[in-house]
């Protein structure tokens, strides 16, 4: 089942479920109005909105439409909590060592994590607006899942139940501003303006063998200016996969329903597959001759991201941003 939110409706949009094929949709809105909606009820929700999903397959969904991906909102428009994680140390290692700093220990087996704004997630096709390019505008295609409630100190094994969609997203980064937060020793805010999400979110077992229920085995690939940037396996040199970080995020807390939990821009090391954001070529560059290259994005650069089946079928759809000026009032 594939699940999308119309910008109409109000802040939270208008639940619609979308075909396998990302042509068609159909408003749910008997069922649920909004997806934090269904999420709150999953348990008696989700079953009424596959069989809503199967009649839309058969063609026997009234009042079905043509999807526009730029009438569609991200899937959970505005989020309890948006939690990022960075479950591909291996990116991490190798920022660490351009910048001439030992990695401790510890990364390997504790989870880097942090609280990000979710007031306000953008669309597939949102457009990427920034006042400054100075500030170093970059991209990260990652991996995301929406929970339902989640119990306080929940193992890493019973938190994969937890997973009800699966997803992937934009968390667009500012490296030039990061830097100088992160001196501050206090985590990211300015440096992390809106994530953008791709169309829809799906269930799991819409993922097929490619979803062992904690992570996803298929290529995240990311193209900037019509050319390809990187494709690697979201599965491979995964150091954490999602029970582990859904278990990381509730050590002391409970997750509500809702809850977006993020797995860190995708990584492998092997440099063939390329990468998922500039700012981990900009490290290989500078690790393999003394200076990165490659510029972080201009007004006018786009940035598409997306992930294909072993059939070729695009599962989530595609995040498609161009970057714009901004002019604050």
């Amino acid at each position: 089942m594939k699940l999308a939110s119309l910008k109409e409706g109000g802040r939270d949009g208008t639940l619609i479920v979308v075909n396998r094929e990302l042509t068609r949709g159909v408003r749910a809105g008997a069922i649920a109005s909004t997806l934090q909606k269904a999420l709150d009820d999953w348990s008696n929700t989700e079953p009424k909105l596959a069989e809503l999903a199967a009649r839309l397959r058969d063609d026997k969904a009234p009042g079905s439409f043509e999807l526009d991906t730029k009438a569609l909102a991200a899937p959970l428009p505005r989020a309890y909590q948006w939690a990022d994680g960075s479950a591909y140390v291996v990116h991490v290692e190798l920022v660490r060592r351009a910048r001439g700093v030992e990695m401790p220990p510890s990364f390997w087996t504790d989870p880097l994590m942090y609280q990000g704004g979710s007031d306000s997630f953008v669309g597939c096709n949102d457009e990427i607006e920034m006042a400054d390019e100075a500030w170093g505008i970059d991209f990260e295609g990652e991996i995301g899942v929406i929970t339902d409630d989640v119990p306080m100190g929940v193992s890493a094994q019973a938190a994969r139940k937890h997973i009800k969609l699966v997803t992937i997203l934009n968390d667009v980064s500012l490296r030039n501003v990061i830097v100088t937060e992160l001196t501050k020793g206090f985590g990211f805010f300015h440096g992390k303006p809106a994530t953008a999400f791709a169309p829809v979110a799906v269930t799991p077992d819409e993922l097929g063998n490619a979803w062992d229920g904690a992570k996803l085995n298929l290529p995240l690939i990311s193209t900037l200016n019509d050319k390809e940037f990187g494709h690697p396996n979201a599965a491979t040199d995964l150091t954490f996969d999602f029970g582990q970080l859904i278990a990381h995020a509730a050590h002391t807390r409970y997750l509500e329903a809702g809850t977006v939990v993020g797995s860190g821009t995708v990584a492998n090391r092997d440099a063939f597959v390329g990468c998922s954001c500039i700012a981990e070529r900009r490290v290989r560059e500078t690790i393999d001759s003394g200076k990165p290259a490659t510029p972080f994005m201009k007004f006018g650069d786009w940035i598409r991201i997306e992930m294909f089946d072993r059939e070729g079928q695009s599962i989530f759809g595609a995040i498609d941003q161009k970057v714009v000026r901004y002019t604050p009032p």
